[in-house]
Order: C-alpha cells, then sequence, then structure tokens
C-alpha cells in the first residue's frame, strides 16, 4: 500500500513547524523546514485485525512498518543572522494504529423505520403518478382517484406454523393495499389456535385495480413483545370479476418477493367482492347510500324496487335474514376409526353465531357414509354468520373428532341453492357432499 510522497510532505510541513515554533529557544530567530521530501519508499501496512468489542463500534488495528529514504533539511537561523542546516536522514518505524468506528449519535433522531417505510414504499410498490404542471389550470383529472371499494371476509386459517415453544401460536391478520398504517386493517387475535375462525369484514379503496394487490400478513400475538410473522400471501385485483364473489385459499410464504417456499406455513381463506364506483349498469349499485353498509349488502339488495329504495333511503343498516335448509347428504373416504377397519360417523351441525345445534344419526360400520337428512336453521344475520359441521365417530364408551368443514352463508344467499362436495379440514383424507338451500326474509334495522 503506498501513498503520495508530495502530499505527505505537505501535510507534515503543515502540521509540524507551527510546534517547531512553539518550542523554538529565544536565541534562534526561526527554526522551519529547508527541505522536506519522504523519499520514494512508502509506508507498507503488514497486517489488519479485528478487535473483540461492543455491539455499538469496531475497532481495527493496523500494523505498520517504513524505512525510508527522507531528505529532511532543517533551516536555523539565529538571532546575529547565521545560518544553521541540520539534515535527517535514515528514518524508519514500526507501530500498530488503532481505528474505532462509532455511530456518531447512539441512537438515531427524529425518527425510525416506520416512518421511512410510510414515507418511502408506498411510492414504489404501485404506479403513484406524479402530475407536474407545466402550463397554469386545473390538472385534477389527470391525478388518480379511488375507482371502487374491495370488500374482504377475512373467514379462516387452516394449518398454521406454530411459533410458540409452549402452547400454540395466537394468531391475527393485517390487510392493506397501499403499505401505510393508516390504511391497514387489523383482525382480533384468536388464542391458542393454529386453524382459527375470523369470519370479519373489511372495505379497502381501491385506487387502481389493474395493478394493485391485497396483502395478507398472519402474527403471532406476543402481548408486549414485537408480533412474529407466521406467512403471508396476496392475490391481484385484477383477478376478481366485479360484482363476483370470488372465494379463494392463498397459500402463505415466508417472503412475496420469493416465488420458491417448498414449507408449509399454512393457508387463509378469504371471500372478495370487488364493486367499481358507477358500475349501475352491471346492477353493482348503492341503492341506499349508507356507508354501514357493506357492498356484498349492496350487491344482494340491488334488485328491490325503486319503492323500497326510497323508504330505505332512511335506513341504516341491513340485515340478511331467513331460513338455511342444510341437507347432508353422504360422506366418502372417511378415515379409519376402529380395529375392524371401520368407522360409526355421524355428523354436528351448529351456526357459530346463533349457536344452533343438531347432529345426525350414526351410520354403523361405514367409511362412505350415506344420510340424506335435512336441518333447517333459523338465520338472523346471514352475512355474517357461519355454518360448522363436525364429523364424529361414535364409540360406545366415547366419541373421537374426525375433521370438519366450515362454510359462510354468502354463496347459498348469492345462488340461493347449490349442492356440493367439501373436504374435511383438519383430517387425512375424506369429503362430505352437502345440498344448501336459502329461503331469505331480508329486514331492516332503524338507525
Amino acid at each position: 500500500m503506498g501513498t503520495n510522497p508530495l502530499v505527505a510532505s505537505e501535510l507534515i510541513r503543515a502540521s509540524v513547524e507551527p510546534v517547531l515554533e512553539q518550542y523554538r529557544p529565544a536565541v534562534v530567530a526561526s527554526l522551519t523546514f529547508s527541505k522536506l521530501t519522504l523519499g520514494t519508499v512508502a509506508p507498507q501496512f503488514t497486517g489488519v485485525s479485528i478487535v473483540e468489542g461492543d455491539e455499538n463500534g469496531m475497532t481495527m488495528e493496523l500494523d505498520m512498518n517504513w524505512d525510508g529514504n527522507p531528505n529532511i533539511v532543517l533551516g536555523i537561523k539565529t538571532l546575529v543572522g547565521v545560518s544553521l542546516p541540520v539534515q535527517v536522514k535514515n528514518i524508519g518505524f514500526t507501530g500498530v494504529f488503532r481505528l474505532i468506528f462509532r455511530p456518531l449519535v447512539d441512537e438515531f433522531p427524529c425518527f425510525g423505520a416506520e416512518t421511512i417505510r410510510d414515507a418511502v414504499e408506498d411510492s414504489i410498490t404501485w404506479p403513484v403518478r406524479k402530475v407536474i404542471p407545466i402550463l397554469p389550470g386545473d390538472y385534477s383529472d389527470l391525478e388518480l382517484k379511488p375507482v371502487g371499494m374491495l370488500e374482504v371476509k377475512l373467514v379462516q386459517a387452516k394449518n398454521l406454523t406454530n411459533k410458540d415453544l409452549v402452547g400454540k401460536s395466537d394468531p391475527f391478520a393485517k390487510m392493506f393495499i397501499r403499505p401505510l398504517r393508516e390504511k391497514t386493517q387489523r383482525s382480533k387475535t384468536i388464542n391458542n389456535d393454529l386453524n382459527p375462525i375470523w369470519n370479519e369484514h373489511f372495505e379497502f379503496v381501491v385506487e387502481d385495480a389493474s395493478t394493485q394487490h391485497l396483502v395478507v400478513r398472519i402474527y403471532d400475538d406476543e402481548g408486549v413483545q414485537a408480533s412474529e410473522l407466521i406467512g403471508c400471501a396476496q392475490i391481484r385485483l385484477c383477478e376478481l370479476e366485479p360484482g363476483k364473489v370470488k372465494d379463494v385459499w392463498l397459500k402463505l410464504v415466508k417472503d412475496l418477493e420469493i416465488q420458491r417456499d417448498n414449507k408449509n406455513r399454512g393457508e387463509v381463506h378469504l371471500e372478495l367482492l370487488y364493486v367499481p364506483f358507477g358500475a349501475g349498469s352491471n346492477g353493482i349499485v348503492n341503492p341506499f347510500a349508507s356507508s354501514s353498509m357493506t357492498s356484498l349488502e349492496r350487491v344482494l339488495k340491488n334488485d328491490t324496487t325503486d319503492e323500497e329504495n326510497a323508504s330505505s333511503r332512511k335506513r341504516k343498516d341491513v340485515i340478511v335474514r331467513g331460513v338455511l335448509s342444510v341437507t347432508v347428504i353422504s360422506a366418502e373416504e372417511i378415515p379409519i376409526q376402529d380395529m375392524m377397519g371401520k368407522a360409526d360417523p355421524y355428523v354436528v351441525l351448529s351456526m357459530k353465531k346463533s349457536g344452533a345445534r343438531s347432529k345426525t344419526r350414526v351410520v354403523n360400520d361405514s367409511l362412505n357414509p350415506v344420510w340424506n337428512q335435512t336441518f333447517d336453521f333459523v338465520v338472523e344475520d346471514g352475512l355474517h354468520d357461519m355454518l360448522v359441521l363436525e364429523v364424529w365417530d361414535h364409540d360406545t364408551f366415547g366419541k373421537d373428532y374426525i375433521g370438519r368443514c366450515i362454510l359462510t352463508l354468502t354463496r347459498v344467499i348469492m345462488e340461493e341453492e347449490y349442492k356440493d362436495w367439501f373436504p374435511l379440514e383438519e383430517s387425512k383424507a375424506g369429503k362430505i357432499q352437502l345440498h344448501l338451500k336459502w329461503m331469505a326474509q331480508s329486514i331492516y334495522r332503524d338507525s
């Protein structure tokens, strides 16, 4: 490692001559360098080592030696005018330089990572349009404006990774379209459950449905400590058909930027409805002009008459009430539950919000039972209730849990009637066939 000898000579002259002047004897009129060159041999760094220190700094030691060929002449002028030149040759030294690197301040003031993230991340994660006026005028029509609302029903999650050493995780969800704190929605925490059921509604403003996406992050609530991320998922809004409810299960990953993530972190279940503003031609219109009503309620009520709409504008909220008819038809591939290679399955049906319960008969010695039993439930609030079906194995001295199926009422309310197969959750295998029918009786709650 070398250095510029001219630069080094001038630095030494500028720093040493004031010191010589300070210690100049009284009999000497001046004491300066008449000639100062460090020669052609550069100092050598022969070793570098890092000294163990605290976390707030780093100490580096540099081993250095120099055996140079300088030409240094010191000019001494006495009070009587006599000059006495003094020449220095063959200077050499060996030493250790210690460099200590520390932050300028112990704690960076004024703002932190959250402030920087809010200011920077939002502007680089979706196409914010920057309008630069050249001529005077109104450019408001060029700026991006809200184009619609996205309603999200956070239904449930399953098979979440356990982040707790003792017990199970306490999951909650955060969702956003734009990554700003004031635009991020948070669900309630479900304690000690790796298969949480939330059934919560959220609404988001959409500025650009063609490029934006909804991000869902599932965390483990650690109380006073920082929450730990379990997994995250996202869905592009351009995949949603306006006015149509989309039912999706999204696989959770560690990082949305990393495509290859083979670890099973669980899945999250969402129901999504995108409603563009002013989409009256598609029948997606808010007939009540009520901010308290969800977009799903607006779609469900868009077929009311003008007379009904006029009277309903004075109302605050709508409740979708009716009778849910559930026919438990059959099940297939039920896991073996006894030594004989069979099971004695039956189904327990319950409404999560109202708590109403019913159960089928027991089908003995069958892994593919057929029930064909129908049950009716009076539902007071169909948009916010859920149907839970649990399959159990009957034993003489007890019962064994096999699996469950959880359904929102969104699809049956929209379609009025359907029949389908549903896989059993929390079970190695098995599926159940159901026929659901909805008989609506909408009522209104006064404001």
